[in-house]
């Protein structure tokens, strides 16, 4: 069983979504994200349906960032009630989730 998380947000753009995963590289909250552009998102927020483009942040943390990552994620993040959610990740190479929580 792996001590690392996915950390998953949505950003309403590319410079926003870069903006974010620097600060979380900075203060090693997270050891690396994958950002993925041209993602559509259909939601219902304030009684309507929106239909949005936004940019996907996949972060990995360790189990020991993942807390402060989350909060640091939604204080900076421009939306009011921001998608930033985690889930463990339970099985992959060895090497690389040694790597992730050296890194953060």
């Amino acid at each position: 069983m792996s001590n690392t998380h996915v950390l998953y947000s949505t950003f309403p753009n590319q410079e926003e979504a870069e903006q974010v995963a620097g600060l979380l590289l900075e203060q090693k909250l997270i050891a690396c994200a994958n950002l993925i552009d041209g993602v559509r998102s259909l939601y219902r927020w304030e009684g309507k349906v929106c239909n949005d483009a936004e940019v996907v942040m996949i972060a990995k943390t360790s189990g020991e960032k993942l807390t402060d990552a989350i909060a640091t994620l939604s204080d900076v993040h421009s939306y009011d009630c921001p998608c930033v959610t985690s889930w463990p990740i339970t099985a992959g190479n060895e090497e690389y989730l040694r790597w992730v929580n050296e890194e953060s």
